[in-house]
């Protein structure tokens, strides 16, 4: 099976535990060597994230244990690079 190498997920997150913490969380997992946490919108109980996961060989199930684990739900998975390199997006006449 080809190994996921980027992930990209809108999460909705109860304002605590912090971005920082989360994304401390989600870097010390095996095959993820980087996260980027943006905030998107803060409401008065939660906080609309877009959580970036990179690595040679990121376990999902994993990445989605820690968010629910800290009272996230994952709205959706907007994007995903598979294989055994990383592919960059070509441009259309569509962008």
């Amino acid at each position: 099976m080809a190994n996921i190498r980027r992930i990209v997920l809108d999460v909705l997150k109860p304002h605590s535990p912090g971005i920082l913490e989360m994304a401390r969380q989600l870097a010390d997992l095996n095959g993820v060597d980087g996260v980027d946490i943006s905030l998107i919108e803060m409401d008065q109980k939660v906080e609309n994230v877009k959580i970036t996961c990179e690595g040679e060989s990121i376990d999902y199930d994993r990445v989605e244990d820690v968010i629910r684990a800290n009272g996230g739900s994952i709205h959706s998975l907007d994007k995903i690079s598979v294989g055994t390199s990383m592919i960059e997006e070509a441009t259309t006449h569509q962008d």
